[in-house]
């Protein structure tokens, strides 16, 4: 899941200053699930809007709307009616979801949390870093730990010499990635394969060509197809 931090609210209330009717729309899915940009945030963001613009004796008018998804343009395009009616649209999702909602409404659209990192939850309230998108998972021989994101230095062949009673060098609070890699190989009966020294990573499908995009051909046919019926 991608999960989000929102914005300190004086950040969110300097890009507002301008604006007199400002729409603030959540997101149903991962921002909702890390309690960052749901319906109930986007709730308090809103009265926390108003109340400071009471305070400072100006006049804005927040609307309020939460999307099943901001990331899809089926779903963006639902807020066209509100859209026209707005001087300016806060976002609580993602960045790829206030970037894809920009894409459609030629209005100033303004990001209202952070968007930290592709995480799962480790406890209620806790979230953790899990992967980065690599794009080129190795997880199937590792036993299901991931080194590029668990190790401090990413390094495919640990551990390296700062590790010290399974702890990482940059501190005792941090688990050292390999060694919760051979304590998890040791617990499979998969031992042998720590021995397996991994090739020198290949970074290219990490985003280094720019951005990237995954095209189904079976999947995009059939969208041309429906709409030409």
């Amino acid at each position: 899941m991608i999960t989000a931090e929102q914005k300190p609210l004086q950040e969110i209330l300097g890009y507002i200053a301008p604006y007199e009717k400002i729409l603030v729309v959540g997101c149903n899915e991962c921002v909702t699930v890390c309690a960052a940009g749901g319906r109930k945030e986007v709730g308090l963001l809103s009265s926390a809007i108003r109340l400071n613009s009471a305070k400072e004796g100006k006049k804005i008018e927040v609307l309020e709307h939460t999307l099943e998804r901001q990331c899809d343009p089926e779903y963006v395009a639902q807020l066209e009616e509100l859209a026209g009616q707005v001087d300016a649209i806060v976002s609580m999702a993602c960045g790829c979801g206030v970037q894809t909602v920009a894409a459609k409404y030629a209005i100033p659209v303004f990001p209202a949390v952070n968007t930290t990192f592709m995480g799962a939850s480790e406890s209620q309230g806790i979230w953790v870093e899990r992967c980065m998108g690599c794009g080129d998972c190795m997880l199937g021989i590792t036993g299901g730990i991931c080194p590029v994101v668990r190790c401090a230095k990413s390094i495919m062949n640990g551990p390296c010499g700062g590790s010290s009673n399974g702890k990482c060098e940059i501190s005792p609070d941090v688990d050292c990635a390999w060694q919760l890699i051979w304590n998890r190989l040791v617990e499979l009966g998969l031992q042998d394969r720590y021995e397996d020294l991994v090739a020198a990573k290949d970074w290219r499908p990490a985003g280094g060509g720019g951005p990237r995009k995954i095209i189904r051909e079976d999947l995009a046919s059939s969208k041309i197809t429906e709409d030409n019926e």
